[in-house]
């Protein structure tokens, strides 16, 4: 059996709760430290998920050497400071999507990788989900023929939710679009590549985020049609439609369970489920990552990234977007 890989975390939220169960799942891997601003908030997640450290600080954390590689699952507004003080503590580091919240962060985290030599990954699950991950394998081998149209969405209501939170809240970079419009935006991304146009718009709520955001991105011959919004549900339900018939990834797409291919109106539906909620897959993407030496994963790579960030920073400049600290 292969040495274990041991994990920090940093912000034991609830995006925390869901990694560190599907951590379980995974033979290779042990959650090894905690840390909170709340030392008890630290102390009570590493109990329940085994945990053999806790501590009040994440500097705590870094210095910890018998932690690999710390995942980072803090508010959007502090992954790039957080992230770069992980690296340049010799710390291998996941960060939850997005990786920066605009271009300059997800550069500045790329050249701390570099510089430190050591491994960085946004976390962008969905990408190593194994329905998501096999359309893209039958997108690429023209399968269906070319992309023409594409549509995702997701959404949901939360519009009752504390102004001091972090989807509502300015300074916590809140806002439908990097929550959770970044992911129809990668299905886009990652199926046709960067576009050559995108176009936007979006509504407000009083606090000043965007809770509605509508874009098309256009290409030489196709275009994809997207959506988020915190204002009401949406089916999700994601539609990749080529020449030849079309791929549908079924609601909830972006943890989809398997996929329908569509040939002329004959559908056949392939089950591929995921292991736990998903989070399983990138963890063991990282652990191949690490145990080869690699600073960035070929199946979601810095580039990647910085391309992502990119059409994010078209659609927020469009619409006048401007974080707080970022003025």
């Amino acid at each position: 059996m292969k040495q274990k890989i041991r994990w920090g975390i940093i912000g034991p939220g609830k995006i925390a709760h869901s990694f560190a169960k599907d951590m379980q799942l995974v033979e290779e891997a042990e959650l090894y430290a905690v840390a909170s601003r709340s030392k008890e908030k630290a102390v009570d997640f590493g109990e329940a998920y085994g945990a053999s450290k806790a501590f009040g600080s994440y500097e705590e954390l870094f210095d910890c050497a018998e932690v690999d590689v710390v995942y980072i699952a803090t508010p959007h507004m502090a992954h790039c400071d957080w992230s770069i003080k992980a690296m340049e503590a010799g710390k291998a580091v996941l960060c939850e999507k997005p990786l920066g919240v605009n271009s300059r962060e997800v550069e500045s985290m790329i050249e701390a990788s570099r510089k430190n030599n050591v491994f960085l990954m946004e976390a962008l699950w969905s990408r190593f989900n194994p329905s998501i991950a096999k359309v893209k394998e039958l997108v690429d081998a023209g399968e269906l023929g070319s992309v023409k149209y594409l549509h995702a969405d997701f959404a949901f209501y939360a519009l009752d939710r504390s102004e001091e939170g972090r989807l509502l809240n300015p300074s916590l970079a809140g806002g439908s679009l990097l929550d959770i419009g970044i992911y129809p935006i990668f299905l886009a991304y990652l199926m046709m590549g960067v576009p050559d146009k995108v176009l936007s718009t979006t509504r407000s709520h009083s606090t000043g985020v965007e809770v509605q955001t509508a874009m098309i991105l256009e290409y030489p011959q196709s275009m994809a049609l997207l959506y988020s919004g915190l204002t009401s549900r949406s089916e999700m339900k994601a539609e990749i439609s080529a020449s030849r018939g079309s791929f549908y990834l079924h609601s909830r797409w972006h943890e989809s369970q398997g996929y329908t291919i569509d040939r002329s109106g004959e559908q056949e539906y392939i089950e591929l489920p995921t292991i736990g909620k998903g989070y399983s897959h990138e963890i063991m993407e990282v652990h191949e990552c690490l145990r080869s030496g690699k600073t960035e994963s070929a199946l979601w790579s810095h580039q990647n990234s910085l391309e992502l960030v990119g059409i994010l920073d078209q659609v927020r400049q469009q619409n006048d977007l401007l974080f707080p600290f970022e003025a």
